[in-house]
């Protein structure tokens, strides 16, 4: 079934994924398209047409460059379907863009197991971009949350590299090692607008003894919010802990994430060796 314009754009605002809507506004001669014609450019599909040929190409283009500045704009350009586009048609249409920004932060959830499976649903019905993240595919349910990017990756950290600044990440794997390295990546970029993990205050003290241990700052270290999620809210069930969980991530948001400093603009000491990372940690709350 194709999906229309205005189908695309409802999922689109509900996934808080950028867009551009093109309108043609006005023709003179012949052109392809009548007026009021809309398609919907998005960084990697499109939805409709306003008449294909190099018209829409160029269309297509324009759009995304647009999308590429990452900002609310509007903008008319007028298009003549002479030799310039390589149409026939001999008219010249007027394109109204509007380019409507990616809204909310990217969120990265690392952990499929049961917190995540309640987690995942909650934050995808909130303006955010989320990226779902294992690396066992059978964690993950049958049927993704509409609007989630879900990544098996081997290694997860390579989420953490890829990840844009003033991120949110959100660590509740399987594996303790997992959630340290993952934890000490994202302290190390220096910029994530928000990072929690899940577990107990013991784990949060032996964590948090370690990154001292490699020398990084207090600072960093007060960056991490382990135990995840709000005080407020109690419980251990997995949908207890997940609306605590999502609701801290709301209050984040709508206070806004503290400046961070850009990657080039941190200054880390030296780290030293890894010599006494080996640490037994005792049972927390954790998936599995």
């Amino acid at each position: 079934m194709t999906t229309t314009w205005m189908d695309a754009i409802a999922r689109l605002r509900d996934s808080a994924e950028p867009y551009v809507l093109v309108t043609v506004i006005g023709v003179q001669g012949s052109t392809p398209r009548e007026p009021g014609s809309k398609m919907l450019v998005t960084p990697d599909t499109t939805y409709d047409t306003i008449g294909g040929g190099h018209l829409e190409f160029a269309a297509i283009e324009h759009a995304r460059h647009l999308l590429l500045a990452g900002k609310d704009a509007q903008s008319l350009e007028h298009f003549p379907l002479g030799p310039r586009l390589g149409q026939c048609c001999g008219g010249r249409a007027s394109l109204l863009f509007e380019c409507f920004a990616a809204r909310g932060p990217e969120v990265l959830l690392f952990g499929a197991g049961h917190v995540g499976r309640a987690l995942a649903p909650l934050l995808a019905g909130l303006p955010l971009r989320l990226q779902w993240i294992d690396s066992r595919s059978d964690e993950f349910p049958a049927q993704i949350p509409e609007g989630v990017r879900m990544r098996l990756l081997d290694e997860p950290l390579e989420a953490v590299e890829d990840a844009a600044p003033g991120s949110y990440f959100l660590v509740m794997t399987h594996n303790h090692p997992l959630d340290y390295a993952l934890a000490e990546a994202v302290l190390k970029r220096g910029d994530a607008g928000f990072l929690g993990m899940i577990g107990s205050r013991t784990k949060a003290g032996r964590f948090r003894m370690r990154l001292e241990h490699r020398g990084y700052p207090a600072e960093a270290i007060a960056q991490m919010h382990c135990p995840i999620g709000l005080s407020e809210v109690p419980g251990k069930r997995p949908l207890e802990v997940a609306i605590s969980i999502a609701g801290q991530v709301i209050a984040r948001y709508h206070a806004g994430a503290p400046q961070r400093e850009t990657r080039a603009g941190v200054q880390w000491p030296a780290l030293r060796s890894e010599h006494a990372d080996t640490l037994a940690l005792p049972a927390i709350r954790r998936e599995t």
